[in-house]
């Protein structure tokens, strides 16, 4: 009994010491955290006899504070919404959503996302280690980004190629790159808030791990700055180039969604039956038509072999918009005539077409088979060569010249060390660099194999067997290539009404660039015009 009183009076002494110690714990927390009652961060220090912990304590940290973690949880949010819109444009490209076709590249608002993505995503990686290389790198990144926004909208014809979604896309940038310098300085305000509160004083001193990060952030600024400048310099050759008038005018074709370039040259005449002399209506091959036929045809007309020609550019060439993905040529011979429509321009037609461009008038006369009266294709392509415009490799290149085509460099470089003119990067040599030429030829790329062949496969059989036909091929390309060769000879048979095939000897694709090529080609025009 003795054993068993003592035994029970030891744990009500054990449990007093207990709640003693306990006690003792809970003062020496109170006094540690200042006389106050301890909360979520100090209940879970360890006891500490000066009441400051270690700098390199894990709960030494800026997310202690609930506007740090509000920041971070908005970076977050951001970033989802960011990486949202990036999908959306990468999407665009190929596949134009409704609302959201751009009549630019569309390469240059997803450039912007790529930038806010990546803008945030640095943030967010590095976000415990504020630096003044974060802050004074995405400074800078906004100030060029506010001078794109000017441009942008100041801008009539950029402001009209990019639209909402562009402006939508640089605004959007603008604002994440101030919002980071926000943040940055906020954590690392945060940062020394707590380390004075925990540690009792501001640490000074970095370990490796925040050196190594300090020096990402340092490399990474650098570079999004180089690529911000270079978009900038971009932008402002665009606007340059916006100055250079079109020789035309644009016409809204397809519910207004895109421009479409055409121009005239000369006046209706009528031949001494008192009927319409017909216009040569010319067709690019693989560059603008300003380039493709150079002065050949305007001294044809001079020399008054015909009477009157008109040209446009096709969806992404010269002053054309770019036109909502994807895009057909069938449905390029549609804007076309709408565009001839609105112009006033009637018929009858001559078809002059080069290289791909024959793919396009042949679809364009079998839908005006009345109203066209003559086709010239000079070494066109045939539509079982498609499947080499349409290489899965070739769209991929397409694509990623298209992606990095906003920075310019190869632009830039061609104005800056070659002397490049706005006419050069228009229509002239330097045009293939731009990124709406690159858009149209990925178009082009993803569509030949299936509805452009099926289209030109279905023009074939609709054309008029009565129709005019004038062939000139490449000598040069004849020679090297049997399969190129046995399809020129089959384009003689479109239609039962061939005037002339012939083969150039010393041309090359461009047959027009041989004096020889020249004179046949106009000599085969004259006889196409008067019957």
């Amino acid at each position: 009994m003795v054993s068993l009183w003592g035994s029970k009076n030891g744990e009500e002494r054990d449990e007093g010491d207990d709640a003693e110690q306990s006690g003792d714990d809970s003062n020496q927390q109170t006094r540690r955290s200042g006389g106050r009652e301890p909360d979520e961060r100090t209940r879970l220090l360890p006891p500490r006899n000066d009441g400051f912990l270690d700098p390199d304590d894990p709960a030494v940290s800026p997310y202690n504070l609930w506007s740090v973690r509000a920041l971070r949880y908005f970076s977050v949010l951001f970033a989802l919404i960011s990486f949202l819109w990036w999908v959306l444009l990468l999407v665009s490209i190929f596949v134009s959503p409704p609302m959201m076709h751009s009549r630019g590249s569309g390469f240059f608002d997803f450039s912007y996302t790529t930038l806010t993505l990546g803008n945030l995503l640095v943030a967010i990686l590095f976000f415990s280690t504020p630096s003044k290389a974060m802050q004074v790198g995405s400074l800078i990144v906004a100030a060029f980004l506010l001078i794109d926004m000017i441009i942008i909208v100041a801008v009539p014809r950029i402001r009209a190629e990019e639209g909402w979604v562009g402006i939508a896309s640089v605004v959007w940038a603008t604002i994440i790159a101030l919002y980071n310098v926000l943040t940055d300085r906020v954590v690392a305000w945060g940062k020394k808030e707590e380390e004075e509160r925990l540690t009792g004083r501001k640490e000074s001193r970095r370990t490796v791990r925040e050196w190594l990060a300090v020096l990402a952030e340092f490399i990474i600024m650098v570079v999004m700055i180089v690529v911000v400048i270079l978009l900038t310099a971009t932008l402002i050759l665009r606007s340059r180039d916006a100055g250079l008038a079109p020789p035309g005018k644009r016409y809204f074709v397809d519910g207004d969604k895109y421009q479409l370039h055409l121009a005239c040259v000369g006046n209706v005449t009528y031949n001494a039956d008192g009927k319409r002399n017909p216009t040569v209506l010319l067709e690019a091959g693989e560059n603008p038509v300003e380039d493709t036929f150079d002065d050949w045809v305007y001294d044809a007309y001079k020399n008054g072999t015909i009477y009157r020609y008109c040209y446009y550019d096709r969806p992404g060439l010269a002053w054309s918009d770019n036109a909502p993905s994807p895009h057909s040529a069938g449905m390029t011979s549609d804007a076309l005539s709408e565009a001839l429509a609105r112009a006033g321009e009637q018929s009858p037609w001559i078809l002059v077409s080069a290289g791909i461009g024959g793919i396009y008038s042949r679809i364009f006369a079998s839908r005006h088979v009345r109203q066209v009266t003559g086709i010239m294709l000079i070494d066109a392509l045939h539509e079982d060569l498609l499947h080499n415009i349409g290489q899965p490799g070739r769209g991929f290149v397409l694509w990623a010249r298209g992606i990095i085509s906003p920075l310019g460099y190869d632009r830039l470089f061609g104005a800056i060390a070659k002397g490049r003119k706005p006419e050069d990067r228009v229509y002239g040599r330097s045009a293939y660099q731009g990124g709406k030429y690159i858009k149209a030829k990925l178009q082009e790329n993803l569509v030949a194999n299936s509805l452009t062949k099926n289209e030109v496969s279905q023009a074939r059989n609709i054309q008029s067997p009565k129709t005019p036909l004038v062939v000139v091929s490449s000598g040069i390309n004849v020679r090297k290539d049997d399969e190129w060769e046995r399809k020129q000879r089959d384009l003689t048979l479109i239609t039962d009404k061939l005037i002339s095939w012939d083969v150039v000897n010393a041309a090359p694709h461009e047959v027009w660039k041989t004096y020889e090529g020249k004179q046949i080609l106009e000599k085969r025009l004259g006889e196409l015009v008067r019957g």
